[in-house]
């Protein structure tokens, strides 16, 4: 997760419009949690996937390929978004071999889990340098897999907000940079969704006066936003989220689906960061994503961030309070539902 996202407030603010208006849930499905690891006060790898089990979570996502949590899933049948790792992307788009050596290592030893994308790349850095090796990975990935019989497992690359040139109102999505529009056209040939994290919270951090909570956080106002194309918006994350959709209209991949693959809240550490706050924006979101959004309604696949909190994280303090429980007792962070 990196520490900054952007979202055009000031847009925003002019788009604040004066309305009564709550998310009524219209169907639900089952909820992912992502599982860091940066913490010295975790529970042990099999505790983690057990946990899973008994909380009815269906999907989780780790962020490097881990020996211990793949056989902890084994048979588990609960669906898995692996990372390869940033430092790796280089190597991997360098030349087949590479990407060969990284499906027989990290893919093939556990065809009992059902690893359902893989992630090359997690919020890559804008420099040329580095964006420029997520194409050439995922190609590379994509034709290990097939040779090695796993057609079935989509790759895909993680995404920020910072990838939009604007985002507000949602109808003015568009992409900032060139190659966003080729890693769309490529998703589109391979039947893979785009994995994007997407954080309200963010947002709100950094403009608390034009922002308001309630509209931050799912919560019943007084705030709705409008759309120069009449779709009317009463949550940030579903304005967010569609200034992605019509971004990829533009870079002509209108049949691209969006995974959100991080998306959360901290319960301490900043402004805006307390446990009623996470509960709040945690609670609603479970609640809200099988509407979809405006612009697609439908349910839409969602990975919370995160499932404990990393004591050592980097980054701001916030960083270390995303967690819905606390390790190595997995007590809860503040109380929580999850609905499949």
């Amino acid at each position: 997760m990196a520490r900054q996202r952007t979202c055009s407030a000031s847009a925003l603010a002019v788009a604040l419009v004066v309305g009564v208006f709550a998310s009524i849930p219209t169907e639900v499905q089952s909820i992912g949690v992502c599982n860091g690891m940066n913490g010295d006060n975790l529970p042990s790898r099999t505790d983690v996937v057990q946990f899973y089990q008994s909380k009815g979570i269906g999907a989780i996502r780790i962020y490097a390929p881990d020996p211990e949590t793949l056989r902890a899933l084994d048979g588990t049948g609960i669906d898995l978004i692996m990372d390869v790792g940033n430092e790796h992307l280089a190597a991997l788009a360098f030349g087949p071999d590479a990407a060969s050596a990284w499906v027989r290592d990290n893919v093939l030893p556990y065809p009992g889990v059902h690893i359902k994308y893989i992630a090359a790349g997690n919020e890559v850095p804008d420099a040329r340098s580095d964006t420029g090796s997520i194409i050439p990975a995922m190609q590379n990935l994509r034709d290990a897999l097939s040779a090695a019989g796993r057609p079935d497992i989509k790759v895909s690359t993680a995404v920020k907000m910072s990838v939009l040139a604007s985002s507000s109102p949602p109808s003015d999505g568009a992409f900032k940079d060139a190659y966003m529009a080729d890693v769309c056209r490529l998703l589109a040939n391979t039947g893979a969704p785009l994995l994007a994290n997407v954080y309200p919270y963010f947002a709100y951090r950094d403009n608390p006066s034009d922002i308001p909570l309630s509209y931050a956080t799912f919560q019943p106002g007084t705030t709705t936003v409008g759309d120069n194309n009449g779709l009317t918006y009463t949550n940030l994350f579903d304005a967010m989220v569609d200034a992605l959709y019509t971004a990829m209209d533009k870079a002509g991949s209108p049949a691209v689906p969006i995974v959100i693959s991080e998306s959360g809240w901290p319960s301490d550490g900043g402004v805006g960061a307390s446990i009623g706050n996470a509960q709040a924006y945690n609670q609603n979101l479970i609640n809200h994503v099988g509407n979809g959004t405006p612009k697609k309604p439908g349910p839409l696949e969602t990975y919370i961030f995160a499932m404990f909190n990393e004591n050592l994280k980097e980054g701001d303090e916030t960083e270390k309070h995303f967690g819905l429980f606390n390790g190595p007792d997995k007590s809860p962070a503040y109380p929580i539902n999850f609905i499949n």
